[in-house]
């Protein structure tokens, strides 16, 4: 297949889907015998990149994988499109939420330990049903507790692609302002996807749903070895790699008397 008719279905698709499309995704669109490597998908990516750079819709690439979303940037005057408020949280919830994204894997008695109150059901059941946390697997102590930790769809929400892009700790004085943190990216920094409804004749915009976590496990790949001629793209492509190359695999654990150990799968 001719570069620029994938070039075509890939921004079609990123388009049409209205959610990140990991490469794997991308190559399940394509005939058996027009499946490229991960290098050339990755060079069309970023001359898509280039297109859209400094235009009203972006190409974004999130943990969950690419998306076109409008530019952050424009977000007070697109969000106006939307009558109802962004739902407000309350400090308890991004208090738990901000704990168990800094300090993955907790069980609710260890939340509870750092805040020094309760943890509301209700708490853990929204940030469920969210999927901005999951159960990773049970400490090894009696009750055998759940391990709670941030998913991709979390990471998604905020606009990332790996916890580490999270403000560090040191950035941060405290727990409160880890949620006030939290709650400003809630509120102010929404960032609005584009997909195609109605047989690809309407165009819609909708506010992504709000979701979380987790770092790439994937080994990446080796890099094109056909360079871009646009700065913009060979940038996009080398702040890709640097961050593949940085990526940090993360092993659910088990901690018990006998120290920390991997969890297996059967567990989680």
């Amino acid at each position: 297949m001719e570069k620029e008719q994938l070039k075509k279905i890939i921004e079609g698709a990123l388009f049409a889907v209205g959610a990140p499309l990991s490469l794997t995704q991308i190559k399940q669109l394509l005939d058996k015998d027009d499946i490229p490597e991960n290098n050339e998908l990755k060079e069309i990516l970023a001359e898509l990149y280039e297109d859209y750079h400094g235009r009203g819709v972006e190409l974004k690439e999130v943990a969950s994988g690419y998306r076109f979303q409008v530019n952050s940037e424009l977000a007070p005057w697109v969000g106006r499109l939307w009558e109802e408020k962004a739902p407000r949280y309350s400090r308890a919830l991004l208090e738990t939420l901000a704990l168990i994204a800094y300090k993955q894997p907790l069980t609710r008695a260890e939340i509870e330990e750092v805040r020094g109150v309760a943890v509301s059901t209700n708490i853990i059941r929204t940030l469920m049903e969210r999927e901005w946390i999951k159960i990773a697997g049970h400490k090894e102590v009696p009750g055998h507790p759940a391990l709670f930790v941030t998913t991709n769809q979390f990471l998604d929400y905020f606009n990332l692609k790996y916890l580490r892009e999270m403000p560090t700790l040191s950035e941060i004085k405290d727990l409160e302002q880890a949620a006030e943190q939290l709650e400003s990216s809630l509120v102010d920094e929404g960032q609005y996807e584009i997909s195609l409804s109605g047989g690809g004749e309407e165009l819609q915009t909708s506010q992504i749903d709000d979701d979380v976590e987790s770092v790439s496990d994937n080994k990446p790949e080796e890099s094109a070895t056909a360079e871009p001629e646009s700065d913009v793209a060979n940038e996009f492509i080398q702040q890709q790699e640097l961050e593949d190359e940085q990526a940090i695999e993360v092993t659910p654990v088990a901690i018990g008397d006998d120290g920390v150990a991997p969890i297996n799968k059967h567990d989680q």
